[in-house]
């Protein structure tokens, strides 16, 4: 990889992809990344990852607050990148700046695109109940993730994975992605595919009414849902006057109607199981997250007479 890239990234998933990209011997010339911003309850400024892995390996750091206008261009022009590689970045690139460089300005995005276009595709995904996802390397154009097509690889959903596992499993395809593609874009021999709009779906950004759990459905509609979510920003459901995050869970059973959907059925300290009932089947919760308390496993719930067999479990509400 000769090319002179500028790399365009914030958080751990873009990081991944930057850590390949030094580790192969690219000529990384500058990296990207939104502003610091504060974070936890103290509320300190923080770093975000890319900016943290290109100090830490001597590549110069650029937060712009925008990439319109002369500021940024006259800064393309400084450093000149042949190439530019975008992850999880988390603005939309004005034109000037994707026809910018010779070589191409292309994006590592989680999806088997045109499936799961936009912001949230991991999460979104797991959700749906997908068996497979995947990453794409496309080039850049002026929509949300609907350029060209250059490459893919697919990554199994398994039933057990939640947002953490599927992000990780991803991040580590899409390097090792990424460094080839590359190196196809330099020799000339890269694909380049269209994509179908009309097999588009949009992935929005998870917002808080995706939180709201609602156990009227079927076990394996609330168990996705619940995995899609972890660790975060999680599920939640409400617990007489209290609202009860739900971290983990399982699958109990996917038959059974049940008359009160959200009732618990089953408290089991010894195995570690809160079953709850859908209106068809049943999940278990194995660990959760209490108002105003830490994460805990469900025998820690049970033990301290917090829950017991009978309780409901609604839709939260404040």
């Amino acid at each position: 990889m000769k090319s002179k890239i500028l790399f365009m990234g914030t958080p751990d998933f873009a990081k991944v992809q930057l850590e390949a990209l030094i580790k192969a011997g690219a000529n990384v010339i500058g990296a990207v990344t939104q502003p610091d911003k504060p974070k936890g309850r103290k509320m300190i400024l923080t770093p975000p990852p890319v900016k943290v892995c290109a100090e830490e390996h001597g590549i110069p750091v650029y937060q712009p607050k925008t990439l319109r206008g002369e500021e940024f261009a006259a800064l393309l022009q400084e450093i000149a990148p042949e190439l530019i590689v975008v992850a999880a970045y988390g603005k939309i690139l004005p034109e000037n700046v994707i026809n910018y460089p010779g070589v191409g300005c292309i994006c590592v995005h989680g999806s088997l695109l045109p499936k799961y276009r936009g912001a949230a595709p991991i999460q979104r995904a797991i959700i749906d109940g997908e068996a497979e996802t995947g990453i794409t390397i496309m080039h850049i154009d002026p929509g949300i993730d609907t350029g060209d097509m250059i490459s893919k690889v697919s990554v199994k959903i398994e039933l057990d994975d939640n947002f953490e596992t599927v992000h990780d499993k991803l991040a580590n395809a899409g390097a090792e992605l990424l460094c080839k593609t590359i190196e196809e874009l330099e020799a000339g021999t890269a694909s380049r595919e269209k994509q179908d709009d009309t097999n588009s779906t949009y992935a929005a950004k998870i917002e808080n009414e995706d939180c709201l759990l609602d156990f009227d459905t079927d076990a394996l509609s609330v168990h996705n849902r619940i995995r899609g979510l972890s660790p975060f920003p999680l599920a939640v459901v409400s617990q007489g006057d209290r609202a009860l995050k739900i971290v983990r869970s399982e699958l109990a059973d996917t038959k059974k109607e049940h008359a009160n959907p959200g009732e618990v059925l089953l408290c089991d300290a010894k195995a570690n199981r809160i079953e709850v009932a859908c209106r068809r089947g049943s999940v278990y919760i194995t660990n959760l997250l209490p108002e105003g308390k830490g994460r805990m496993n469900a025998s820690d719930y049970i033990n301290g007479r917090k829950i017991s067999a009978g309780d409901i479990l609604k839709k939260y509400s404040k």
